[in-house]
């Protein structure tokens, strides 16, 4: 660790679940192996260049992480009944960032034959213990708070990647909750444990997203949701098509595609201010360079996944950006036909709606390829066979 940094003890294992366990007055972690990463996990973070800010914020993260995981457990004790819950043939949707898996998802999500994950309940998985499911949840408007808090703060990072309370948002932090997820390496340098991941089954991580998957649809009927299907989106599933499948076999895929020039970019600005908030030196070309690799990587195996299921045409549809951008609805009921659902005027209506009153976010910042140490034609031979493949929904083929 150098000598600058001012982490000292904070992210010691042993410190860190004790302080969870005491503000939860808890000791419960439930099943899933997650100490042994976490432990890599917070070794890294201890060695790396952190600001005081930085520390404050990612060990913060950790401890709410246990929190839910110790608060969902109890939750599950005392209603054992969470557990037979069945996740049920969801939509999943995939792609690089920036791709329009958010626009996608959100359609969906405006279908009230559907279920989503809202950021509130993403960002507070589990209620305190003497929640009654009456009434209006205190979570939404904790959840409201943070958001106007971090519009204030980090006005930078909110026009990148906003993250609305009401909004359906990506379930990657159930995975970041396992501490098997490449969420830490997008805002500290966490080399050991980047290289670590590589190598691990990641079946923990998606056992856990099952079970808050059950958790929140058990809640979600005793407030009286009446969607049975889920949507989710995240673009972390793309290395782990196989994992996902294995624990959702009845699932559909929703495969996003739009050309990496303009996503690598996006990705790196994103990581790059994230990094900037938890350090005082960032080397933004190292950014650039882990995510042009963790990207190709991710890519390679969605597509190596892919190769091997004989099925592929009926489980996967694949949508390019420009598409889904010019003719939204036109390209959902792509998703409604190859799912055998019904797309009605009334779900028409509802998305329509969602259309036109969503969110108006800021302008982002520019960004640009060279900006993070890149040149096009480094992305475009890094892509060269996802281009290929995938030429007719992101364009044409004329970077490949």
């Amino acid at each position: 660790m150098p000598a600058s940094s001012p982490s000292g003890g904070a992210f010691d294992p042993a410190a860190v679940m004790a302080e969870a366990r005491r503000k939860e007055a808890l000791t419960d972690w439930g099943p899933g192996e997650f100490e042994g990463p976490l432990r890599v996990l917070l070794a890294d973070y201890a060695r790396a260049d952190l600001n005081a800010v930085g520390v404050h914020i990612l060990r913060s993260g950790i401890v709410h992480s246990l929190r839910m995981r110790l608060r969902a457990q109890e939750w599950i004790r005392r209603r054992p009944e969470i557990l037979d819950e069945r996740v049920a043939a969801p939509i999943v949707v995939v792609g690089m960032m920036r791709s329009g898996t958010t626009l996608l998802q959100r359609l969906l999500a405006a279908d009230r034959r559907f279920v989503c994950a809202y950021g509130w309940e993403v960002v507070e998985v589990a209620p305190r213990l003497d929640h009654r499911f009456s009434g209006a949840d205190p979570r939404i408007a904790i959840s409201q708070a943070r958001e106007a808090k971090s519009r204030e703060l980090a006005p930078e990072l909110f026009a990148i990647h906003p993250m609305y309370a009401t909004e359906a948002e990506e379930e990657i932090v159930f995975l970041a909750d396992a501490f098997l997820s490449h969420v830490p390496e997008s805002g500290a340098p966490v080399p050991d444990y980047r290289s670590w991941l590589d190598d691990q089954d990641f079946s923990p991580a998606y056992d856990y997203l099952h079970r808050m998957l059950q958790f929140l649809q058990w809640q979600k009927r005793r407030r009286g949701a009446v969607g049975q299907r889920w949507v989710l989106k995240s673009p972390a599933h793309l290395g782990y098509l196989d994992l996902l499948r294995a624990r959702f076999p009845d699932l559909h895929i929703v495969h996003m595609h739009r050309d990496p020039r303009a996503t690598i970019a996006s990705g790196a600005s994103l990581n790059a201010t994230l990094h900037t908030m938890h350090a005082d030196a960032v080397d933004v070309h190292r950014v650039g360079a882990e995510w042009l690799q963790r990207m190709g990587w991710t890519n390679d195996r969605a597509m190596a996944v892919r190769d091997g299921w004989p099925d592929d045409g009926g489980r996967v549809t694949d949508i390019g950006f420009d598409a889904a951008v010019a003719d939204p609805i036109g390209q959902v009921a792509r998703v409604y036909d190859a799912v055998g659902l019904p797309l009605t005027a009334g779900a028409k209506d509802a998305m329509r709606r969602w259309l036109d009153g969503r969110p108006r976010e800021a302008a982002r910042p520019a960004y640009g390829l060279p900006a993070y140490g890149l040149r096009p034609e480094q992305v475009d031979e890094r892509f060269t066979l996802y281009n290929k493949r995938f030429g007719q929904q992101i364009g044409g083929t004329a970077h490949a």
